[in-house]
């Protein structure tokens, strides 16, 4: 592997590296949070200017392309946003993730002592032990549903408190002469208007007060918009909103490809909390994906939480793979770590 470093600006500006790019992410998973418009997007968000765009060539043809952040010069890692659920990089399938990051910190971006690979999806790239000088660390449980068989199939094998509870959810809102309805809203005009919408929601809650939540005019409503307009552009934009009584009380953020749906964010009206707004939205939607029958699996990428498990029982483990310069480091890196969590314990005991 013959690598480049090049500033990370040549993905934008150089049409011929984003083809590139959307090819390798073609090749694991095709992912639409990883195409090269949603990188672009995130890195001119909440990138530095100083980010890295490694580009692995093997046989003269472009094989694997990792996007680095350099917050310390010894320790590299890959742009990681908390808006993209996977770290940046792609590359040809048959290629090991390992055998790439080996050769990367023998490559052109000086004397790393480590490079960390955060995020990682086994599905993308399978897990390996640890070696002399590689580690691997969990990250995060998520979860998925396939959508197989009949709407009646996959309901009925669900809990029966989950099911009881939005019978009596829906029947409580018919008696008290409620409209309930969900909307889907694809089209790239649609999208500003809905982003304004779920900040609204979300700023009304728990993330409006912590500072953390989407605002139209905040950076992550900015990021959000301007990524759902460029999706929906390629119809990979979607929106589901529930209606009560014509109001918008919970909003799913979603983007599509190739019979996937990734749901990015969720949000709810928390003043209403005894309509669990959030599950009878996401019974309307996952009701109507079986329905229409485009969609065969949704995909989470969250931290898999108690209310996921009400709705799928497959889970994974996110994870990151760190790879050092020598095994002398990462012992030392080991010892580190164990001496600090020492000292808070002490701390935290005194």
């Amino acid at each position: 592997m013959v690598w480049k470093n090049l500033p990370v600006c040549s993905l934008q500006q150089d049409q011929n590296i984003s083809r590139q790019w959307d090819r390798l992410n073609a090749c694991r998973g095709d992912l639409p949070f990883l195409s090269a418009y949603a990188v672009i997007n995130a890195l001119q968000s909440f990138g530095t200017g100083n980010e890295r765009l490694l580009v692995g060539e093997q046989d003269s043809k472009v094989a694997a392309m990792f996007i680095f952040a350099t917050p310390r010069k010894l320790l590299w890692e890959t742009f990681q946003p908390s808006q993209i659920p996977l770290g940046a990089w792609v590359a040809e399938s048959h290629l090991s993730l390992p055998v790439l990051v080996h050769s990367l910190i023998r490559g052109p971006i000086g004397f790393p002592l480590l490079i960390s690979i955060t995020q990682i999806d086994p599905l993308i790239s399978s897990r390996s032990e640890d070696t002399a000088n590689s580690q691997y660390s969990d990250y995060i449980e998520t979860g998925w549903i396939d959508l197989k068989g009949s709407f009646e199939e996959y309901w009925n094998s669900r809990g029966k408190n989950l099911r009881q509870n939005m019978r009596k959810q829906r029947n409580r809102l018919a008696a008290e002469g409620h409209t309930v309805e969900m909307r889907s809203l694809t089209d790239p005009s649609d999208m500003a208007a809905a982003t304004e919408r779920y900040g609204a929601l979300e700023s009304a809650g728990w993330k409006g007060a912590q500072d953390t939540a989407i605002h139209y005019e905040n950076l992550q409503g900015s990021f959000y918009r301007r990524l759902l307009e460029s999706a929906a552009q390629r119809g990979e934009a979607i929106f589901y909103e529930l209606l009560l009584d014509r109001r918008v009380i919970a909003s799913n953020l979603c983007l599509q490809r190739q019979g996937t749906l990734f749901i990015m964010k969720t949000t709810y009206d928390e003043s209403i909390p005894s309509y669990s707004p959030a599950f009878l939205l996401h019974y309307s939607l996952i009701e109507s994906l079986y329905r229409e029958k485009a969609i065969h699996r949704i995909e989470y990428y969250g931290r898999l939480m108690e209310w996921h498990t009400k709705w799928t029982e497959n889970s994974r483990t996110l994870y990151h793979l760190t790879q050092y310069r020598s095994p002398q480091i990462k012992r030392f890196a080991e010892w580190f770590r164990a001496s600090r969590l020492a000292t808070y314990f002490r701390k935290a005991q005194a």
